[in-house]
């Protein structure tokens, strides 16, 4: 059994970027995993260590050399080797050569399929402690940074300074010099509590030193677990809880060493102003956690994590209330002023605000989505004079203070400035709601104004932007087009909105001016946006080709392309679907080889066989009973019914002969295969269905 040690590396710096510190230690981690496997290492386990200050792996059980091995190339075939003469050929010269020996010195191997060359020797395994320096670097070198940057006149480039380095193997250091820093067991503490060096005698006692005498807890998820503790612990003492977001947690995380809770507290007048600016205010501006009560109501309280233990709290506590007193009295300034104007009056100042060149301003936009939005609202059986005043507001919050300094507001700021100003309570939510999806997993717009607004305005940027040629390519999406055509899939699909796609297109074309030609737009949208599904419908567990066989019959209503791919789901799951699959993919074919009009009327006395008697029986019986389901868009028990016909249909084919000389036999029998194809391309080619 070979004799294994720890390794220690850590690589001290400058302040890392908080919110790409957890990437960047795992990144390092894979990066040296991935190197030390590929070198035939193995270890036990590779903890990661990370801070703003240090990037550190604690590898245990490292193999301390690679094993030998036995290395066999094979070269040219015996018969290519040697001449008439056993004389070597220029082929087995050459390949002697290139592994550094005479030909004598080759074997021969000999195998079932022919006898070749063959060169046979034993590599020795290298010490770990000589390939960790590249391995390291290497690492390094791969680490996701958008952008390094030089310090001093030094060569190396990081993502930030580098000040030191440690390379311990066991209780021996290795000797290298990376990013010009030369490696040693010297590590640094917390930058106020401990600046001095902590040497570090093994691999083992490295967390614990740090610890102890640096005052930095290393492990990331720790430090995050007791910050979240923390957090918890002073909203309680409160009669609170702290709303905790995790994103908001990870960055603090990567911004201290040690962490130290403290509250503070603000006036309760600031209560006033809508909770959702003073939480974003505390979120984004600060990194301060927020305290609510039982009922969710905002309390007047923060919470802030300080990087060092101070013998004054009450210094820490009141620096950041001093901070975040003039930030909230903005914020406030902003509430009453925007109050003092009701929104509708600010629908003229859209037009001093361009959305595109091309497509006009913000208020041009604005009386676009207004026809749009009325339309889906009329469909849908909803308000359309409250879809026709939802749709003028819209916009309208964007020309308001608070949204001007907090732009994630917007919509937000719309609900409650109509609300003020005595709207009716379904316009104001969807001034909110209609921005709904946000995200992936996002909730999405309830009352029918809502859907039928958020539909309007991501279906007239889609049109307006493919129309005057900006589609996205690769990673530019500037418009977030297909944020915005997944965002209308998600809206009619989870709403259960039985809405044409194609249709609501060409209602969006109608509103634009006709000098960009918005129609000739209309099939590249829907195409774009079918192709949505894909990641859509991946993400839910629905197969690649059973999306392929629905989309190929073009269906137009999202709600419909849903429904058809749970039935054919269901239908690939039963025994007679493969069958089915492929005698549609053959009469698929033989269809294709009919040049003139496909023949659509059957003649029963025409049928000769009894295979086709039956099938032409079985598709007579099941016809209306099938049509009805489709009808009514209950195609798992159209496909069900269908599925009784595999018996048949593979009779038919097994004793039928389809291309027929006779003319009106062969006819009549691609009718009666036609027909068949036809019921099936009702719901989906399940042709394309794989077994």
């Amino acid at each position: 059994m070979s004799e294994k040690k720890d390794l220690l590396i850590e690589l001290g710096t400058e302040e890392l970027p908080p919110t790409a510190l957890r990437k960047l230690a795992n990144a390092f981690s894979q990066n040296m995993q991935d190197a030390l496997k590929q070198a035939e290492l193995s270890f036990s386990e590779c903890r990661v260590f990370a801070t703003p200050r240090r990037l550190a792996l604690f590898i245990s059980d490292l193999d301390v050399c690679q094993q030998d091995k036995d290395i066999e190339r094979r070269g040219p075939a015996i018969t290519a080797a040697f001449d008439e003469d056993g004389c070597p050929s220029k082929a087995a010269q050459g390949f002697a050569r290139s592994c550094g020996v005479e030909v004598d010195a080759l074997e021969k191997l000999e195998t079932d399929k022919g006898a070749w060359l063959v060169y046979k020797s034993r590599q020795q395994g290298q010490a770990t402690d000589t390939l960790i320096a590249d391995m390291v670097s290497h690492a390094l070198d791969k680490l996701p940074i958008p952008k390094r940057m030089r310090w001093a006149d030094l060569p190396a480039q990081f993502v930030r300074p580098v000040h030191w380095l440690i390379l311990l193997f066991g209780n021996e250091v290795i000797d290298a010099e990376i990013l010009n820093v030369k490696s040693g067991r010297d590590t640094y503490g917390h930058r106020f509590h401990h600046p001095e060096a902590i040497t570090v005698p093994s691999p083992a006692e490295y967390e614990m030193l740090l610890e102890t005498e640096g005052k930095v807890i290393a492990d990331f998820d720790r430090r995050m677990e007791a910050i979240r503790g923390q957090v918890n612990e002073i909203a309680l003492d409160k009669k609170g809880q702290a709303v905790i977001d995790e994103a908001l947690l990870d960055e603090v995380t990567a911004m201290v060493e040690w962490p130290v809770a403290v509250l503070g507290e603000f006036e309760k007048r600031f209560l006033d102003i809508p909770a959702e600016a003073l939480v974003l205010t505390m979120k984004t501006n600060q990194k301060y956690f927020h305290v609510v009560d039982k009922a969710g109501a905002l309390l007047p309280y923060f919470i802030t994590i300080s990087n060092i233990e101070s013998k004054d709290v009450n210094k820490v506590r009141e620096g950041n209330e001093r901070v975040i007193r003039p930030r909230f009295s903005d914020a406030e300034f902003f509430w009453n002023q925007d109050r003092k104007t009701p929104l509708i009056d600010l629908l003229e100042k859209l037009s001093s605000v361009v959305f595109q060149k091309k497509l006009g301003t913000l208020k041009d936009k604005t009386h676009r989505v207004e026809k749009i939005t009325t339309a889906i609202a009329d469909q849908l059986g909803g308000n359309t004079q409250l879809a026709i005043r939802a749709a003028e507001l819209c916009k309208c919050d964007l020309m308001t203070e608070m949204v001007g300094e907090f732009g994630s507001l917007q919509g937000t700021m719309g609900r409650y400035y109509a609300l003020h100003d005595g709207e009716n309570p379904e316009v104001a939510e969807a001034l909110q709601d209609y921005y709904k999806p946000k995200f992936a997993g996002d909730s999405l717009p309830q009352t029918i104004t809502s859907q039928s607004l958020a539909i309007a305005d991501r279906l007239d940027t889609l049109v307006g932007i493919f129309a005057i040629g900006q589609t996205p390519s690769g990673d530019k999406d500037p418009f977030a087009l297909r944020r915005a055509a997944l965002g209308v899939l998600r809206i009619l699909i989870e709403n259960r909105l039985d809405l044409d796609l194609k249709h609501l297109i060409k209602i969006a074309a109608a509103q634009h001016d006709k000098s960009i030609k918005p129609q000739k737009a209309e099939d590249a949208v829907f195409d774009y946006m079918l192709d949505r599904l894909h990641a859509y419908y991946s993400d839910a567990g629905i197969l690649p080709d059973v999306l392929d066989a629905v989309l190929a019959t073009r269906p137009t209503r999202p709600l419909d392309i849903d429904n058809r791919l749970r039935a054919v789901t269901a239908f690939r799951a039963l025994p007679q679907a493969t069958s089915l699959a492929a005698a549609n993919k053959r009469i698929g074919n033989i269809l294709k080889k009919i040049t003139t009009t496909l023949p659509d009327s059957i003649d029963e006395k025409l049928l000769q066989e009894q295979a086709e008697k039956d099938l032409y029986q079985s598709l007579t019986t099941l016809d209306e009973k099938v049509q009805a389901f489709i009808d009514k868009a209950q195609y798992q028990q159209a496909l069900n019914e269908l599925s009784s016909l595999q018996q048949g249909v593979d009779r038919f084919f097994d004793d039928v002969m389809v291309m027929a000389e006779d003319e009106k036999l062969k006819n009549n029998r691609i009718a009666l295969l036609n027909k068949l194809h036809g019921l099936f391309l009702q719901i989906a080619d399940i042709s394309r269905l794989q077994e």
